[in-house]
C-alpha cells in the first residue's frame, strides 16, 4: 500500500480533529502528500506540520465546506501545490441533538448544509480533476445511522441517509460513463472515540457522551487509507453498526423501538444536566483539537452495552434463520393450487449463491421467490 499511495495527493475535510485528523496522519505515514481542510486554522497547521515531520508534503487549508466557492478553491490549490488530486476525503460533520420539534430549524439546516451540502460541494470540485486524471477515489464518511436510525438526531440521521443515496447514485452515473478508474465508496462508522459529541449541538437538556460500545479513531482512518488502495462501495468499521443493520433490515420495528431505548438510556447522561447551545453548527469552537476524544477511558460501561447489543441482536439472528429454514406449504392436490397452512409459512431456504426476494404471499397461496442470478452460458447460447 505505501507503495502505492507514496507521491499521490490527498485531500481531507474535517481535518482539524477526530476522523480527519488521524486520516490525514495515516495517510502521511504511506508517503502521500496531504491538503487538510477545516475551518479552524491552528489546529491545520499543526496537522500539517505533523504530517511534514513524516517526510511528506502538506498544505493547510481553512475551509468552509457549506461555502462551494471555498470548496472549489480548496480544490484548486490542492492541484496548484501537488499537481493532481488522487484521493478526496470527504468527512466534515456537525452534530444536533434535540427532539424534532424542539429543534431550531436553523441549526436543523446548518447540520443539512454542513453534512450533506459539504459532501455535495466537495464531489463537485474533485469528480471533474478525477475525470481529466482518468482515476481517482472519493471516500464519503457517513455513519451507522445512514442505514438505521436514532432518536434524537433525525438531521444528522437524515444527512447520513442522504450520503448513502448520493454514494450510489455516483457510482451509477460513473458506470454509465465506463469510468472504471473513478471510485466513490462510502464508510460507515459506528461510535467513534472523537472529540465530535462534545462539539454537537444540544438542546436536550442532558449531557450528551459516546454511546459504547466506542471503536478507537485509528480503525476509522486505516480503513479509509485500505480503500484508497483498494476501494469498496460500502464498508462498516465497528461490528455494532454491522449487527445494527442487520436487526433493521429484519425486524425494523422491533429495532427501532430497541435502538430508540439504547439511545435514550446510553446516549444522553441520566443524571447530567447541560444546557442548550449550539454547539460548533455556526461557529468552530477552540476545544477538541485531537484525534481522540477521551470515551474509552471510562470503560465500565461497555460490557453492559455490549450486552444489551447482544440482546438486541439475538431476535434478528432467529428470525434470519426462520427466513433460511422457514417450511414452504404443500400442494398435495396437483391441480396446480396450494393448500394454506395453519400457520402461512414466510420462505424457503435461499439457493446457494443466488439472491432472492420473497413475494408476501396471500392466504392459500405458495411463497413465490423472483430469483436473481446470472444466466448459465448454456442458455445464454440458446
Amino acid at each position: 500500500m505505501a507503495a502505492k499511495l507514496r507521491g499521490a495527493t490527498v485531500v481531507v475535510t474535517g481535518a482539524s480533529s477526530g476522523i480527519g485528523r488521524e486520516t490525514a496522519r495515516a495517510f502521511a505515514a504511506k508517503g502521500a502528500n496531504v491538503v487538510v481542510a477545516a475551518r479552524r486554522a491552528e489546529p491545520l497547521r499543526e496537522v500539517a506540520a505533523e504530517c511534514e515531520g513524516l517526510g511528506v508534503g502538506a498544505l493547510a487549508v481553512p475551509t468552509d465546506v457549506t461555502d462551494a466557492a471555498a470548496v472549489e478553491e480548496l480544490a484548486r490549490r490542492a492541484t496548484a501545490r501537488f499537481g493532481r488530486i488522487d484521493v478526496w476525503v470527504n468527512n466534515a460533520a456537525v452534530g444536533l441533538f434535540a427532539r424534532f420539534e424542539e429543534a431550531p430549524l436553523d441549526d436543523y439546516r446548518r447540520v443539512i448544509e454542513t453534512n450533506l451540502f459539504g459532501y455535495v460541494y466537495g464531489a463537485r470540485a474533485v469528480l471533474p480533476i478525477f475525470r481529466r486524471q482518468g482515476s481517482g477515489v472519493l471516500v464519503n464518511v457517513a455513519s451507522m445511522l445512514g442505514r438505521t436510525s436514532g432518536p434524537y438526531v433525525s438531521a444528522y440521521v437524515a444527512s447520513k441517509h442522504a450520503i448513502q443515496g448520493l454514494g450510489m447514485s455516483l457510482r451509477q452515473e460513473l458506470a454509465l460513463d465506463k469510468a472504471k478508474d473513478i471510485h466513490v465508496c462510502t464508510v460507515m462508522p459506528a461510535t467513534i472515540d472523537t472529540p465530535f459529541f462534545g462539539h454537537a449541538a444540544n438542546y436536550t437538556g442532558r449531557a450528551v457522551k459516546a454511546m459504547p460500545p466506542v471503536y478507537p479513531v485509528e480503525r476509522v482512518a486505516e480503513r479509509i487509507v485500505r480503500l484508497a488502495k483498494r476501494p469498496r462501495r460500502e464498508v462498516f468499521v465497528g461490528n455494532s453498526g454491522r449487527l445494527l443493520q442487520l436487526q433493521f433490515f429484519l425486524a425494523p420495528g422491533l429495532a427501532e423501538k430497541q435502538a430508540a431505548a439504547m439511545v435514550d438510556k446510553l446516549h444522553l447522561a441520566q443524571d447530567q444536566a447541560a444546557p442548550a447551545t449550539s454547539g460548533n453548527l455556526f461557529a468552530p469552537t477552540p476545544e477538541g483539537t485531537t484525534a481522540g476524544g477521551g470515551w474509552k477511558s471510562g470503560g465500565s460501561s461497555l460490557p453492559r452495552a455490549a450486552g444489551v447489543g447482544l440482546a438486541a441482536a439475538l431476535p434478528a439472528v432467529l428470525l434470519w434463520r426462520r427466513l433460511r429454514t422457514g417450511p414452504v406449504a404443500s400442494n398435495p392436490g396437483g391441480n396446480g393450487t396450494a393448500k394454506a397452512a395453519t400457520k402461512p409459512s414466510v420462505t424457503t431456504r435461499i439457493p446457494a449463491r443466488r439472491a432472492a426476494v420473497v413475494v408476501p404471499e396471500r392466504p392459500g397461496r405458495r411463497p413465490q421467490w423472483l430469483v436473481l442470478a446470472r444466466p448459465s452460458r448454456r442458455a445464454a447460447k440458446t
